[in-house]
């Protein structure tokens, strides 16, 4: 079958679900007990209406690891973009099947302006979602205060220059935070700590086998997974992928979509003017 019907039909169920509000912790990734097992089947998300937020919910202001309250929703978030070629991929799988997905760019990486013009379609619409990784994914932990705040401005700022957004959620590289790093994030803007509570595991180069069983492991409801724009194997499974969702009655969320984030309109300015010196 054609691949943009392949992915249509697999995804065709992938409509956004915002509801309830998020439990603040100061839990880092991977720790606590186990992520619940999916939830029983639920009728076809084909045909569930999209909801909407009863008003707006302000991002909490300290640590989050995972989508709040039950529901069926999973967040989808990608992180750095080493690779222009898997940047571009996942946003075609956007455009193709109407995922919806949280990037977390390192801004130092061209793959982003290089596929800006099909992004940013999709950030002003918010079926895409950023947050802010910093600008060249150092251990936060490891610099001083005013090197803190050099990589998460200047990511910040690149993130408004090219997309238009400004994001409350900061992605520290390496899951790595203490309680310096977020006073500093919070006074810079970024007041969400955007942890993960599940994993494709392909921070290094996996077989997409290997990639799929992770998706298995942690494609659950109101579970937060963490994937890299980085190495080409998330692109050969796709499909398991978007199947796997649709097998356990899961549908996708952006951050901003659970945590309602104001989109301004693109100002139009040229990311290369603010950040390229």
């Amino acid at each position: 079958m054609e691949r943009r019907r392949f992915l249509l039909t697999l995804a065709a169920g992938l409509a956004v679900a915002a509801t309830g509000r998020g439990a603040v912790t100061g839990t880092r990734a991977g720790e606590g007990d186990p992520v619940a097992p999916p939830a029983p089947p639920r009728p076809d998300p084909v045909e569930a209406a999209v909801e909407v937020p009863a008003g707006p919910l302000p991002p909490p202001t300290g640590v989050v690891t995972a989508l709040p309250g039950e529901g069926d929703g999973l967040a989808l978030t990608i992180d750095d973009g080493t690779s222009s070629e898997v940047v571009a991929a996942f946003a075609a799988l956007a455009v193709d099947t109407g995922i919806r997905l949280t990037f977390f760019p390192n801004g130092c990486y061209r793959s982003w302006e290089e596929n800006a013009a099909t992004l940013r379609p999709l950030v002003e619409s918010g079926q895409v979602a950023l947050g802010n990784h910093t600008w060249s994914h150092p251990d936060l932990t490891t610099l001083d205060d005013a090197g803190v705040a050099e990589e998460i401005t200047r990511n910040r700022d690149f993130l408004e220059a090219t997309f238009g957004v400004r994001t409350p959620f900061l992605r520290p590289p390496f899951g790595a935070h203490d309680g310096r790093t977020d006073r500093i994030a919070a006074d810079l803007g970024h007041p969400t700590i955007a942890m993960w509570n599940g994993t494709l595991g392909d921070s290094r180069v996996l077989t997409g086998a290997e990639l799929v069983g992770y998706a298995r492991e942690w494609f659950t409801a109101q579970a937060i997974v963490v994937g890299h724009a980085n190495h080409r194997s998330v692109t050969t499974v796709y499909g398991e992928l978007l199947d796997l969702l649709r097998e356990r009655r899961l549908r996708t969320v952006t951050l901003a979509d659970v945590w309602a984030v104001p989109r301004p309109p693109f100002s139009g300015v040229a990311a290369t003017a603010l950040v390229r010196r």
